[in-house]
């Protein structure tokens, strides 16, 4: 009987895929950092990783390109950092989604009026398509709790190149 329930528990768990190793990996790409009515670009770069098992971690930097205007006032991302905990599940060998959660800072710049920043909470969800071993397509979208310093909480999406490292 108890050969049986553990060859039971084993079958249960081949419908679940597993990631073969741990592996780390990078990414770069362009985001768009939604404040308020304020849409700024950013070439975003990030490098992670996963463990043997479903969870991993990651760490992001992004630096913004060009500004937008709101009201007569120009505003700049200068930078967006944060480092998260990841959670995945491959669905198969090329497609997986995850979701993260960690704490991010970032800093604008606002003309007139100078430089103001936020730091908090931060949570979203993905997924990577791999068209190949190594190499992919990464989307996701990014909350940032920054209501208390901007107005109203951030939302961050890109799309970037991955590349794992094996």
């Amino acid at each position: 009987m108890r050969k049986l329930l553990l060859a039971a528990i084993a079958a249960s768990t081949l419908g679940f895929a597993v990631p073969a190793a741990a592996q780390t990996y990078g990414s770069i790409g362009y985001s768009t950092v939604e404040i308020d009515d304020v849409s700024l670009g950013a070439i975003t770069g990030r490098f992670g990783w996963n463990s043997a098992s479903f969870f991993g971690i990651e760490g992001e930097a992004s630096f913004g390109v060009g500004e937008d205007t709101s009201l007569g006032v120009d505003v700049e991302l200068r930078t967006d950092i944060g480092a998260y905990v990841t959670g995945r599940l491959p669905v198969n060998e090329q497609f997986d989604v995850f979701a993260r959660v960690g704490y991010a800072r970032t800093e604008i710049e606002v003309t007139p009026g100078g430089e103001e920043d936020s730091s908090g909470l931060a949570w979203g969800v993905g997924a990577n398509w791999f068209f190949d071993d190594v190499n992919g397509v990464r989307v996701d979208w990014t909350r940032r709790d920054t209501e208390d310093d901007f107005g109203e909480d951030t939302d961050v999406w890109s799309i970037s190149y991955i590349r794992r490292f094996r």
